[in-house]
Formats: C-alpha cells, structure tokens, sequence
C-alpha cells in the first residue's frame, strides 16, 4: 500500500472551516523583505477564466490546462520551465564544491541486513562505483558472495529500477518487480538463483501494487493485481485489485483469482500467507486508519471475517496454529492479541501484550520462538522482546539514541538482523542471538565524516492550540544562539507515518555551513500513535500545519535562527505542508523547497492515486469536507498582494504517485503573482517517479541543485566552496 511518503526523502482542536480565502492576519502577511534582483523573467503562462461553483462556493482554476500533460503546449511549457530553472541554478555559486563533498558522501560502499531462506543469505550493497544497489545472494553465512540482480545493467542509460524483490522459502527463486523511470507501475519477474535465468513464462504485468507470498513449496505465490486497460480511469484504478494465485510455469494471464475486486478507488487489497502454508489473509484497507481482515484456508472457496475494522487497524501474524494481531483497537499506542484460529471471534481474543501508555508500537516480528517489539518513546525506537505468551524478556542494547529496525530473521531461527542509525551516525547492521541477548556488529557504512563534531537534541514546543509537539535539531558543536543560525526545518505530517532520527548524508554539508537542520514531528504521523494521526488528518489537518508554523516561531524565539535564515522542506505530503505553510504564513520562511506535492486539494482525488487517499484527507465530493479542503488548499490562496519567499518546486516527470499537475499549476499561480521579486523555479527531473531518479549522481545533481538555492536564499558561505553567496 504505497503511502504517500517520499524518498527525499514519510504525524486538538478541530479547526473552523473556511469559505473564503484566510484572512489578512495570516495568508497575506508577507515574507521577509527580499534583496537583490530585481523579478525574474519567466516562461509565459497563460491564464484562463476557468470558475467552478462546488457546494455554493465559486472555485477558480486558471491554470487548469495545465493539468494534461500530454497536450504539446504542456509539454513545451514543461521544458521552458526546466530549462530555466536549470539555467538559473547552474548560476549559483558554490556548486562544484558541493558536488565535490555530495560525491564523497554518496558514493560509499554498504550493506544491508540479510533474508535467510533455507541455508541461503540474500542482500544488498551499494558500491562506491555503482549507481545503484545489487542485490547478492551466498550458500550459508561464509559462503561465496554471487551477484544476483544488478539494476546497473537492466537499461542503457538508467531509467530502469528494481522493486521490493522476495525470495522463495527455499532460497532456490525470487520475484522482482521491474519498473521503467522508477515509477510506481511494474512487470514482475522471477529468476532462478541458481542459474541466473529470468523465466520467459512467469511475467507479469499489472504489478504496481504487488506483493509477493510464496508457498512452502515455491512452486508458486499468491500476489496483489491490478489491470492495465486504458479504459479504465487512472482514480478509479485501486478499486479493480485483485489477489491472484500464480504458479510457476503456467500462463499468468489464466491466474486464479481467490479475492476480487473491491470495486472501491478509496481501498486497497491486501493479501498474506502464513509460512506453513495453512492460511491466507486478506486485507481491505481504507486509508491508513482502518481495515477488514478475512482469513481462510488456501484449499477452502469462502473467507471468513476475523474483524470488521470500524475506526480500528489490524495487522496479522500467524506461526503454529495460532494468529497474532496487533491492533490500535482501545489503544491508540497499539497492542497484541493470541487468537485461535478454531475460536477466531472477536470475545476469544486473548491479549498478551496490553498498550505501553509511554511508547507507540510501530510493529511486531516472530523471531526464534519470541515476540520482537518495536517501540517509540518520545520517537526514539526501543527493541524488547517478549515470549510467544507476551512475558517480557528483554530490551535490545542499541548503540545509542536513534532509529532502528525491528528484528529480522526468522519464526525457529535463533539469529536475528536489525540496522541502526543516528542524525550523525550512519547505517549499522548488528547481529543478536534471541535466546542469549548478545549483540555483534554485522556491518557498517563507512562516510567520510567525524560524527563527534555534531550534536543532536530534542526540544519540546508548544503548537497553536496548547499542543506540545516534540523536534529534533542537529548543528555543529559550539552553535551560538544569536538567531544568525541558517536553518532548514523538515516535516511530513501524515499518513502515520513517524520521523525518526535516522542517518541523512546530504545535511552534512548544511551542517559544516553553520546550519542547523530541524526535524519537526508533526501531528498526523504515528509517533505517539492513533490519536496523534487522528489530530493531523482529514478535518484537523490544520493541526499540522499550525504545529509547523510553531516549530518556526519556537526557532526564531529561541534565537537559533531567524525568519530570513529559516528555509522549509517537505515531499510527497510534506510537499502539501510546505505549501500551505508558504501561503499561511509566508512571514515566517526565507526559502521553500517542495517535493513532489499535492497543492490543488480541490481536484487531487481525480488524479494519480488520488482516491486512496481520501480517507486521510476527504474529498471535495462532499459538502463538508470541501470547505476543509478548500479553506487550506495552498493552490487556492496564492495571493496577488503578498510577497512569497524564494521557492524550489522539484518534480519528476514519471510520478504516477502524485500527479505533477499540483506542481505546475502552484508555479504558474506563484510566478504570477506580480508583486513578487523571490524567484519561483521548477525543476523536473527526467526518468524519475515519486521517489526520484534511483542514480547515485541523480541524487548528488539534485542535492547541489538543492542546496546552491538554499544557500544563495539564505545568503550561506559553506566554508570549502570557496565563493561567497550573496548576502540578503
């Protein structure tokens, strides 16, 4: 179920709604007064009289024909926009300084924790010559190491990526998704790890959404399909899911189907299968807050209901006869039931392990006989284990404060893998034995850095309705807080998705400038649990974007930064945030750089994966939710008589996530506006989905690109490049 969570990069009070654009108190209070040349000249962009009446509310749209990308005027518009803004960019200064350092950082050799399916070890590494990872694969721990799938080779010039790849019990085959531009539509494949051969039979095609369960057996796998006729609408899509049976060899498009179709855009279906065999689920979610489970044995015609999720998620383990749910059911940090399958109604549960009123339960492994919980308290992770019966055992010694996985391994296997970081410590691969509780170091990333000359604190903050709301600030030793501080402050806010602490490369040279780089951890993610989405999402999603501005104004009171130095970032959703966040309060912010957005909230479910998200954010289908939509809709309160901080729109050409319409219609109105000397660039990037182009030196060219904008906004000298940017 892909969230709308981006690489880049994935959180009260209800607040009134609104039917005419915010008052002057707030949207057209302007940005800090900018220096320097004087409006740029842009690409022209023709404006139509394009007015919708939604609900009794007169809509505009002027910039709707910007929304067919195939049209030639869009896609000449297109160019002239990204040629500009590359124009623009090559200008700064600092930049082969920059490339210079992003080179060094990115290009590193690394590993991640392995699968163990029978006596074979699958992972990944990254090389300091390679683009992009290769997944490897050996007999036994020590065994000789063999390349198995190298996404370098897979296409001429790139634009092809591998998917979440999973290998069959046995360890003899795996299924891989292939997807063209790194977008979210795949083929699956299957290679024999043996022999290296792709099967010329076993190819799929309708994989966007499609996760692998394999048999014991691995003759064959149960997986999610959704069809790629044209004439089917891009909104209505999801609802055409299917969970299909294929076994290797056959005709796939003879699949059987064991679940159909919804027929609902707003749900996804999921499908599992326990280890053994014995059972298969299937999920029907809606959005990322509730969900039906059905249960049946793979032989057996009719599902059975275990839970009709009314407010309530569900996620199902099943190991020995026995299943195991862990639900936010009557606890909104999340807790652990033991169900037999034989008496699977919901008065039989059994609870074993009840809600940690501290901590919010992120997820939950069966490792070597034992429960592996994965816990955040305060959004730093904590790793117990329990018995199978929920009787604590022990806390996982990790490293220090940070992020880490949950364990990784398997149900009757004693050795158990899971990663480590910090803000300033990159990625660690430990191994642990569940029975004895020892931990060894497995592997390490090696970056050229000295983690010692930074510190990393969390500060509280108090939002705009009383709220307290955690934040992470990372800085170079020995910051004064005199306000002087260059600051890039980051947030999502959304989807439950949780902001850990996690390695993150490309702030190091934002760091050696004297910046400070703040991680906000913003209702409508899952840090403190269901409660904390539910006053974040659909009519409190104000909450959010107040809880930003709060994290700003703390910044600012507190004499880190202030709001000339203060830039914002944000993709996917965060892209939402930061644009309702620069068209709220344009005052507090000296640069913006937006990721992959949604902007247009009136029209979002009609494109892309629009309608899964309706469930986060409602729909301008319905009365009520309009207003919501529409009172913060960032498109919708581009004003002609304030002055925007300098913006950085980076999309990608192939986002079949996110409809890069919400890009280029927020440009046009942005550079529109006639008073308004900050630049606004578009930046798109070729063969790339939501994610981003998956190249090593794709990301370093959008690094630099990045950061040569924020430091010449915010008027930053990084001490090697040599250059001084112009100070405002």
């Amino acid at each position: 179920m892909p969230a709308l969570l981006s690489l880049v990069a994935c959180t009260s009070a209800k607040e009134a709604t609104r039917d005419e654009a915010p008052a002057a108190s707030s949207a057209t209070q302007s940005a800090p007064a900018q220096e320097g040349p004087s409006r740029m000249a842009y690409p022209a962009t023709r404006s139509d009289a394009v007015v919708d009446t939604l609900h009794g509310q007169q809509v505009a749209d002027p910039y709707r024909w910007l929304e067919d990308e195939k049209a030639p005027e869009v896609q000449a518009w297109m160019k002239s926009q990204d040629g500009f803004t590359r124009d623009a960019l090559a200008k700064m200064p600092g930049r082969d300084a920059l490339e210079k350092r992003f080179t060094e950082l990115f290009y590193v050799d690394s590993v991640t924790a392995p699968f163990r399916r029978g006596n074979r070890f699958f992972y990944m590494r990254t090389h300091k010559d390679k683009e992009k990872a290769i997944v490897y694969w050996k007999d036994g721990e020590s065994g000789q190491e063999k390349v198995l799938l190298d996404p370098n080779v897979m296409s001429k010039d790139g634009p092809v990526s591998l998917g979440r790849w999973v290998p069959s019990w046995d360890g003899k085959r795996v299924a891989f998704p292939v997807r063209p531009n790194a977008a979210d539509e795949a083929t699956l494949h299957v290679i024999d790890v043996d022999t290296g051969e792709w099967s010329k039979v076993d190819v799929i095609e309708g994989a966007k959404y499609a996760n692998t369960n394999w048999t014991p057996d691995g003759k064959g796998f149960y997986y999610e399909w959704l069809p790629t006729d044209p004439s089917i609408p891009v909104d209505a899509r999801p609802g055409y899911t299917t969970l299909k049976f294929h076994k290797l060899g056959e005709d796939p498009k003879k699949d059987v189907v064991v679940h159909e179709r919804t027929g609902d855009p707003t749900t996804f279906l999921q499908g599992d299968l326990s280890r053994d065999g014995k059972y298969l689920f299937a999920s029907i979610l809606r959005g990322w807050s509730e969900n039906d489970v059905y249960w049946k044995h793979p032989a057996e015609k009719d599902w059975r209901l275990l839970v009709k999720g009314k407010g309530a998620k569900y996620t199902v383990l099943a190991w020995k006869d026995r299943f195991y749910v862990v639900t936010d059911e009557g606890a909104p940090r999340q807790r652990v039931f033991a169900v037999d399958p034989k008496k699977s109604e919901r008065a039989n549960w059994k609870e074993l392990v009840p809600e940690d009123p501290k901590a919010t339960l992120e997820g939950v492994s069966l490792v070597g006989g034992h429960l592996a919980l994965e816990y955040l308290k305060d959004v730093t992770t904590e790793l117990r284990i329990t018995t199978l019966e929920g009787k604590p055992v022990r806390t996982v010694q990790l490293p220090g404060v940070g992020a880490a996985s949950n364990l990784m391994g398997l149900e009757d296997q004693d050795d158990a893998y899971f990663s480590y970081s910090s803000f300033t410590t990159p990625r660690q691969v430990y191994r642990t034995s569940v029975k004895s509780g020892k931990v060894d170091l497995w592997a390490k990333v090696e970056v050229p850095m000295d983690p010692d000359a930074y510190t990393t604190e969390q500060v509280f903050y108090t939002s705009k309705d009383g709220t307290k709301v955690p934040m992470f600030l990372v800085y170079k030793k020995g910051l004064k807080k005199d306000g002087t501080a260059p600051t890039l402050l980051y947030g999502y806010g959304g989807f439950l998705v949780s902001m850990q602490p996690g390695f993150r490369a490309s702030i190091l040279p934002w760091l050696d400038a004297g910046g400070i780089y703040a991680v906000a951890n913003l209702r409508g993610g899952g840090e403190y649990g269901t409660a904390w989405h539910e006053a974040g999402r659909g009519a409190n999603k104000q909450n959010v974007f107040d809880d930003f501005a709060g994290a700003a104004e703390y910044l600012a009171k507190e004499k880190y930064t202030q709001a000339k130095k203060l830039a914002i970032y944000g993709g996917s959703n965060g892209g939402l945030l930061v644009g309702a966040a620069m068209t709220q309060r344009p005052e507090l912010f000296g640069a913006v750089v937006c990721g992959v957005p949604l902007l247009d909230m009136v029209r979002f479910h009609l494109f892309g994966s629009g309608r899964t998200w309706v469930p986060e954010y409602g729909s301008a289908e319905d009365a009520a939710q309009f207003k919501t939509l529409y009172a913060y809709s960032p498109y919708h309160h581009v004003r002609q008589d304030v002055q925007y901080p300098p913006l950085l729109m980076m999309a990608s050409d192939h986002d079949d996530r996110v409809d890069p319409m919400h890009a280029r219609k927020f440009v046009a109105a942005v550079q529109n506006v006639k008073g308004n000397p900050a630049p606004t660039l578009l930046r798109i990037e070729a063969n790339a989905g939501h994610g981003g182009a998956d190249q090593v030196a794709k990301a370093i060219e959008s690094s630099v690109d990045m950061y040569a904008f924020l430091f010449q906004a915010l008027g930053v000298a990084w001490p090697d490049a040599g250059v001084a940017a112009e100070s405002r």
